[in-house]
């Protein structure tokens, strides 16, 4: 199969089969392989949250709460020592 492309994209396929030690058509099916891959991955995923229960109300204060627990979750992976409750010095 010929397929025309722009000679930049050629150069950039090219130059990333040969870092990847590949030839061309090898580098073209491991893409399209990837991709295929990738597909099928968001469609379990897509189905797999359909699956998952009752459907919930979406809006403002559920991504409020969202963002809250999320920023609780990461100031404690970053700063571990701010889960532990303060000495009393009394």
């Amino acid at each position: 199969m010929n397929i025309p492309i722009h000679p930049d994209l050629e150069s950039k396929i090219r130059s990333q089969a040969e870092a990847q030690g590949l030839s061309i058509e090898t580098y073209l099916e491991r893409l399209v392989h990837a991709d295929q891959q990738g597909t099928e991955e968001l469609e379990s995923l897509a189905l797999e949250g359909l699956n998952s229960g009752a459907p919930i109300e979406v809006g403002p204060a559920y991504w409020q709460e969202k963002h809250l627990r999320l920023d609780e979750r990461l100031r404690l992976r970053c700063y571990p020592a701010a889960s532990k409750p303060l000495a009393n010095n009394h």
